[in-house]
């Protein structure tokens, strides 16, 4: 038997290859399929099953794709009705796979449909849980996201949750392994650990929602405090891995189409394209294309694409490092965004080449502008979340969350002089750019961000009440 977790960091997500002799089995597969079919090829398996532990909000499936590859069927649990043929598995419905087998268990709270796996090894032991976003490592999956289809609230999903908890996995044997589909960084969960992987018996210590003595109206009051508004582009993807979407194949083919600048410049005044620069942040404060959005690729990117650009069928226009257009385009479709119409050839360079119009930002470190951050401290904007924020910040500092920027707006001044920082910089220089986009032009980008400013002796830890744009 083999297990291998198929992790992806910036997503926050976990995929599953099981095998046991020459039958595989996907768990949440990602919506592109080379891994998992040359993981099985390495192992000359068969892929019999593709498991899905829900609808995902977070990212695109690949399992439509996966399926029509190896004609493995997708299993979904109860009470899913997804627009395209899958196995509806029933509560303690057992699939054998080799010589281990895996059960399904019911697990509804964070969606109605979420179905825990069991796998029992070749003795019939409870070995492993595939727990979707049921249980994660620290914390469980937020109950406010299916309110709607399930005509519910989050009080009751979480409730649901509670008996799910309680019923199906705390029983289980301590030593059995937890498999989470998340890990910290997604928005699927607000408490989650580092770790990807963990025994259930060390969860029942650590995970505040798995307290021996907690009752139901503890689990509902803690689960559901403290829930950020979810990103717009989540019902979204829902809707896409319920209903099905575009080839993959075709995606990569439209949006990896090389523009000429006269081009790109055509097609993004025609069709009202976002045009979205992926390079390192220091490269767009050097130059940029007027108008454009930077979220470079080597941070968040796809997660913050989603939560700033929102609508998955928004145009976009690429300007990529030379060679990453392709992936570019890939790591859209990942979270459903598949309306990508091509990328600059020759980059941000042959647009200056070309003798177009261009744009930069003024970014300064924390140590030149220490007088002036002195000075006004009311004129530095903070976009890092809110516990970052709420655990230390610049006293006098307007906290304005790049995940709610454009609500913000009014906050920002249009005729002084304002700075923007993050914790390191990646986010501020998203911020920026979202400001210039809109006619803020007299900004200025504080490098280092937040570990900078400490730097200087202005920061301070601070518990009282924080200050907020109105």
């Amino acid at each position: 038997m083999k297990i291998e977790q198929i992790y992806t960091g910036c997503l926050a997500q976990g995929a599953y290859y099981i095998e046991s002799d020459g039958q595989a089995a996907i768990i949440d597969p990602l919506r592109e399929t080379d891994p998992y079919l040359r993981r099985a090829r390495m192992d000359g398996a068969e892929i019999r099953y593709i498991f899905e532990t829900h609808f995902h909000a977070d990212f695109v499936s690949g399992h439509l794709t996966l399926s029509r590859e190896t004609g493995a069927p997708i299993v979904y649990g109860p009470l899913a009705n997804p627009s395209f043929d899958a196995i509806i598995a029933e509560d303690g419905q057992v699939f054998p796979l080799g010589k281990i087998t895996i059960e399904a268990l019911h697990t509804p709270g964070h969606t109605m449909e979420s179905t825990t796996y069991l796998l029992r090894d070749e003795s019939g032991n409870p070995h492993a849980i595939f727990s979707g976003d049921t249980l994660f490592l620290g914390d469980v999956g937020r109950p406010d996201l299916a309110q709607k289809a399930a005509d519910m609230t989050q009080e009751e999903l979480a409730g649901t949750l509670f008996d799910s908890l309680r019923s199906k996995i705390m029983p289980l044997p301590d030593e059995v392994i937890v498999y989470p589909a998340h890990g910290a960084g997604s928005a699927c969960g607000k408490n989650m650990m580092k770790e990807t992987v963990d025994t259930l018996g060390n969860q029942k210590k650590m995970n505040y929602a798995l307290r021996a003595y907690m009752t139901r109206e503890e689990f509902i009051a803690e689960v559901t405090e403290g829930l950020l508004p979810p990103p717009a582009y989540f019902p979204l993807n829902v809707k896409m891995n319920k209903e099905g979407y575009e080839d993959l194949d075709e995606v990569l083919e439209r949006g990896t189409q090389a523009l000429s600048p006269e081009a790109f410049e055509a097609a993004a005044n025609e069709t009202g394209a976002v045009v979205l620069d992926v390079r390192h942040q220091d490269d767009f404060v050097a130059g940029h294309v007027p108008r454009s959005i930077f979220i470079g690729l080597h941070g968040d990117f796809a997660p913050w694409v989603g939560a700033l650009i929102g609508d998955t069928q928004q145009p976009i226009l690429l300007i990529t490092p030379e060679g990453k257009e392709e992936e570019t385009v890939m790591r859209l479709s990942r979270v459903g965004f598949d309306n990508t119409l091509g990328y600059l050839s020759g980059g941000f360079e042959n647009w200056k080449a070309s003798g177009k119009e261009t744009d930069s930002m003024r970014s300064e470190s924390a140590q030149a502008l220490e007088s002036e951050l002195a000075d006004a401290p009311e004129r530095v904007f903070d976009v890092r979340k809110p516990g970052e924020y709420e655990a230390e910040h610049l006293d006098g500092a307007v906290h304005t969350p790049l995940s709610e920027l454009n609500a913000h707006l009014a906050a920002y001044p249009q005729d002084k002089e304002f700075y923007v920082h993050c914790a390191g910089g990646y986010r501020s220089v998203i911020a920026a750019s979202i400001l210039k986009s809109r006619g803020y032009h007299n900004l200025t980008n504080i490098e280092g961000g937040y570990a900078a400013l400490k730097e200087t002796g202005l920061s301070r830890t601070d518990f009282s009440c924080p200050s907020k744009a109105k």
